[in-house]
């Protein structure tokens, strides 16, 4: 296996270069500053740069999800539809949806009398997501919104569950997100977050690490033609809040019944919470 062969100094490595790039982060909050993968931008410009990596990435994201993950992303997205409690009339926001694999299967539990609302930031995933669920003939309950996650443009509350998947991670202000998912779930309504967090064996995390930084970005190159935007997909991974910050961030924004389920070692977690 080829991640036997990084020795402990490059572990080391990566370790100090994610504790700088955090410290580098608290001490750039006074000049509006915030990360970029590993690199510190003017906050006003991450938008714009996280835009430009998943133009960049849209058109082979699908194939790339499956060959980074073994397809195993397919397991974990099922675990979250299965922990929804999404049932026939619900109204559901798939925020952050990209390509539309949570949607596609939204919309088939929520039925003619539901409906499922497809938002991106991204008009380039957007737009691959809209293509890929009408070739699948999934258009009736399925509604389109190019939208910012900090700031939706949706009545308060106006949906019954609201997913995140892998999509957190590059919001600039993820407590303006999830304060915007708070005001639009109903009373009663769920939060599911999917996203990478931290794996919990220290030698998972070294394989984990070995395989990101190294691996990923030479099977983006080979795939996609594109090393840069995986390396970034990686760096933003380890900039992520861990699992318990991110649970106490979702209760700071109002969100109670709070819990989350380690997957695959901790690699991915689905986080909950409720709006009561």
């Amino acid at each position: 296996m080829a991640t036997a062969h990084i020795d402990n100094t490059s572990d080391a490595s990566a370790a100090d270069t994610v504790d700088q790039a955090k410290l580098s982060t608290d001490n750039a909050e006074q000049a509006e500053q915030t990360h970029f993968g590993f690199k510190q931008v003017d906050t006003d410009k991450k938008e714009s740069l996280v835009a430009e990596v998943f133009h960049s990435v849209a058109a082979k994201y699908d194939v790339m999800n499956d060959v980074m993950s073994l397809g195993v992303h397919r397991i974990w997205k099922r675990f979250t539809i299965d922990s929804s409690g999404a049932r026939k009339g619900h109204h559901v926001l798939d925020l952050a949806g990209g390509t539309g694999d949570l949607t596609a299967k939204f919309s088939r539990i929520v039925g003619k009398e539901g409906s499922v609302t497809l938002s991106d930031i991204n008009p380039s995933m957007l737009e691959v997501g809209k293509d890929k669920l009408r070739d699948m003939g999934l258009v009736e309950n399925i509604k389109y919104v190019e939208a910012n996650a900090e700031d939706l443009p949706f009545p308060d509350n106006s949906f019954d569950i609201v997913t995140m998947a892998f999509g957190l991670r590059n919001v600039t202000h993820k407590e303006n997100a999830l304060a915007s998912i708070y005001r639009v779930l109903k009373p009663g309504g769920r939060l599911l977050v999917l996203e990478f967090s931290k794996p919990t064996s220290t030698a998972l995390e070294k394989i984990y690490d070995a395989y990101s930084f190294y691996l990923l970005p030479k099977m983006g190159k080979l795939v996609a033609d594109d090393e840069e935007s995986y390396r970034y997909l990686a760096e933003s991974i380890r900039m992520h809040p861990d699992q318990d910050t991110l649970e106490a961030m979702m209760q700071t924004a109002g969100f109670e019944g709070t819990s989350y389920t380690n997957l695959t070692g901790g690699i991915v977690a689905l986080h909950r919470g409720y709006k009561y």
